[in-house]
């Protein structure tokens, strides 16, 4: 009776192991790319662009301001509509990643002044790729399809 017992709570313990592996696997593994078919990953998406960039970007995705094509008094440009009207789908996922992680300016792109913070000491590799599948997961199905074709076309060579 004891030996089954303990029999019993190894195998118990073994497949709390196991779970917690899978779990923590999920859950650490790299994405490389916005994933806005996913629902638990656009959830918390969703909430960590409330968090970190509604401020800037607009509740709705809309924008600092509809004039975000000019340039503000101290010669930076607006924070850009991330939806549909916007210009984000006209850029590959690995672009959005990196001017997120490292800010406009950070990433290389001196074409302009932006006053974009670089989220790398923010947000995980995996939250900045959640915040993305968010903004994509709000854009019609024909944009998230355009956009799709052009992540095809910047893909790197493997």
């Amino acid at each position: 009776m004891m030996k089954s017992r303990a029999n019993i709570m190894v195998i118990g313990v073994a497949l709390l192991i196991v779970i917690g592996f899978f779990i923590f696997d999920q859950s650490s593994q790299a994405r490389t790319g916005a994933d806005p078919k996913n629902p638990e990953f656009v959830a918390m998406g969703k909430a960590l662009y409330a968090k970190n960039c509604a401020s800037c970007h607009g509740k709705n995705l809309e924008g600092q301001t509809p004039n975000w094509r000019q340039p503000l008094p101290d010669g930076s440009f607006p924070a850009p509509p991330h939806d549909a009207s916007g210009h984000t789908w006209h850029h590959p996922d690995a672009m959005l990643f990196k001017v997120t992680k490292y800010s406009r300016t950070q990433s290389g792109d001196k074409s302009f002044k932006s006053n974009m913070p670089a989220f790398e000491k923010t947000l995980s590799d995996n939250e900045i790729w959640s915040v993305l599948s968010y903004i994509k997961s709000t854009w019609p199905d024909a944009i998230q399809q355009r956009h799709d074709t052009l992540n095809q076309q910047y893909r790197p060579s493997q």
